[in-house]
């Protein structure tokens, strides 16, 4: 999600990236960072999203914590989209780079938001919380590996460094291939956008509000 190379946009291991790298070693670390993050972060990350969707309509959750929480998965998942589209489609510079950070953080509050309440109102079984771990995880990995992609951007934005930080939107150029960017923006729509409207339809039919819950009274524990 970094300023692309035309041989970054190739499907990692072909001959034009080895030749685009020139043997310099530099090069051939950021190609590899660059080919774990096109092609092993980002297409993992729809893994435990759609996993966590199951988790949530497993344990019904238009019957116990409602629309309320499906909000807050509508919520964080704007938190990181947003920044993550930004980067697929435009330079990575100061900009950039400050939406992602601050997607992250958004992304974290949000997330303990959502858990806080949901723990008092329906079950969250081991699987889902150990789901939630990677969905927590991998927005820092993302914003991680661009930054060192980025490393003078990066620098500059926090007053370090010879460059001067742009802090505007610019056009990533030479841009990611069309296919690429198609194959990702689709299975955002497949396995994040459609799972989770599913969710949040289904929880305002049986529940008509987008407030919270009471969270139900807890039995006394018996005492031996």
């Amino acid at each position: 999600m970094e300023r692309s190379q035309s041989a970054g946009d190739s499907p990692a291991g072909t001959s034009a990236e080895r030749t685009a790298t020139g043997g310099d070693a530099a090069a051939e670390e950021s190609l590899a960072l660059r080919r774990a993050l096109l092609y092993v972060v980002l297409p993992f990350w729809f893994v435990p999203g759609i996993a966590d969707w199951y988790w949530h309509r497993k344990t019904g959750i238009e019957r116990t914590s409602g629309t309320h929480e499906s909000l807050t998965h509508v919520l964080m998942m704007s938190a990181v989209g947003v920044p993550v589209t930004a980067a697929l489609l435009l330079d990575i510079n100061a900009l950039v780079l400050a939406m992602m950070i601050g997607g992250c953080v958004v992304h974290e509050g949000i997330s303990l938001w959502d858990v806080s309440y949901a723990n008092a109102r329906r079950p969250v079984p081991p699987l889902e919380q150990h789901t939630h771990s990677f969905l927590e995880v991998l927005p820092f990995a993302a914003t991680a590996f661009t930054i060192c992609l980025s490393p003078k951007q990066f620098a500059a934005m926090i007053g370090r460094g010879d460059e001067t930080p742009r802090w505007r939107f610019e056009p990533k150029r030479p841009s990611l291939t069309a296919r690429y960017v198609a194959s990702i923006l689709g299975s955002v729509a497949a396995f994040v956008a459609l799972p989770y409207a599913e969710e949040f339809v289904r929880c305002y039919r049986a529940d008509h509000t987008l407030l919270p819950h009471p969270a139900p009274d807890k039995e006394p524990e018996k005492r031996a």
